[in-house]
């Protein structure tokens, strides 16, 4: 950190996260700012009394902020920010460290508590601060079932997922058609998965979400509620590993759901083969309804199917089964060979 980024305009403590109280922080400020000063004439300008900075000045050089220059009247100089606070952030990063290292013995001590396997949380607010919690605290694997209504924000959400696969965290969600109601679901969608989530969409039956098949979030709130008030949080359990193998089994039924790269007719067939009406697919794609019927019935001409529901069982097929040329499944051969295979009637 530079020493201008700690002594610009704004007053407002920075190195709080670092174990130094704001009137610490003030004096090594200060001290940065006005040079080798004594102790008279240091204490006012950083607003404190010369008693309290006697008390304070062993620990302000345990934490390594500054050291006595030789000579009377005692005199202080500030350690440059490059030396005192790269060492206060490794001196933490060691403690936090030590502490991740200490669960597994914390969890071995504990005894099995039937009660302790489930928690519930009410409030709105506390439910939406648990379920940033479960992605903040995801190590190596996050499922998620996504079904309306939302515990958080959209956006906010959307960037804490993003955080949670910038830490190399493999992201898998399933995206049920009601997720797609509200205009601009899916470029969510595809923000998501260029940034490394794998996403399907399938029959979507509650809103779930698993960090590291070790914990699990679910809502309480009935299917039909228009917020999520209440929310389960199951632990390690039988329960956990039924709602595993239920994301595991929606997951091999699921269609791949294709991002911004995707050939022009799969946004169209993924969200056809999810169920999506005319209407709702028109608004994700920012399109006109009669022009999602043209481009649905031109599909339906290409692949032989008689009936949408003929298109969306094919499409499914070639979905789950991508051609040899397309590895990541997501891309549709559109030549005749290719989508007529067979008398579709």
């Amino acid at each position: 950190m530079s020493e201008s980024r700690l002594t610009g305009d704004s007053r407002r403590p920075v190195l709080e996260g670092l174990g130094v109280t704001a009137a610490e922080e003030a004096v090594y400020r200060t001290l940065l700012r006005e040079g080798p000063s004594a102790l008279a004439s240091l204490a006012p300008r950083a607003g404190t009394s010369v008693t309290a900075l006697r008390r304070m000045l062993p620990r302000l050089e345990e934490l390594g902020l500054v050291t006595r220059l030789a000579g009377r009247p005692l005199r202080l100089l500030a350690t440059p920010p490059h030396v005192a606070v790269e060492a206060l952030v490794a001196s933490r990063q060691e403690e936090i460290a030590r502490s991740r290292a200490a669960i597994g013995p914390l969890v071995a001590e504990a005894a099995p508590h039937p009660e302790e396997q489930v928690e519930v949380v009410s409030g709105r607010a506390a439910v939406s601060r648990r379920y940033l919690q479960l992605l903040q605290g995801a190590r190596e694997e996050l499922l998620v079932l996504v079904h309306p209504p939302f515990a958080t924000d959209a956006a906010v959400s959307s960037d804490e997922q993003e955080r949670t696969m910038d830490r190399g965290i493999r992201v898998r969600g399933i995206y049920g058609p009601d997720a797609f109601d509200e205009p601009g679901a899916l470029e969510y969608v595809q923000r998501a998965i260029a940034s490394g989530e794998e996403a399907r969409l399938g029959n979507v039956p509650i809103k779930l979400a698993i960090a590291d098949r070790r914990t699990a979030m679910l809502p309480l709130t009935s299917e039909h509620a228009s917020s999520v008030d209440s929310a389960l949080v199951v632990h390690s359990s039988a329960l956990l590993d039924a709602l595993v193998s239920l994301f595991e089994a929606l997951w091999q039924s699921g269609v791949p759901l294709p991002g911004h790269d995707a050939a022009p007719d799969d946004d169209v067939l993924a969200l056809l083969t999810a169920g999506l009406t005319d209407d709702a697919i028109a608004r994700q794609l920012s399109i006109s309804t009669r022009t999602v019927q043209r481009r649905v019935r031109e599909l339906c001409d290409r692949l032989g199917a008689r009936t949408r529901f003929q298109a969306g069982v094919l499409t499914a097929s070639r979905f789950a089964h991508p051609h040899p040329a397309s590895p990541g499944g997501a891309k549709l051969k559109t030549d005749d060979s290719a989508l007529t295979t067979g008398d579709p009637r």
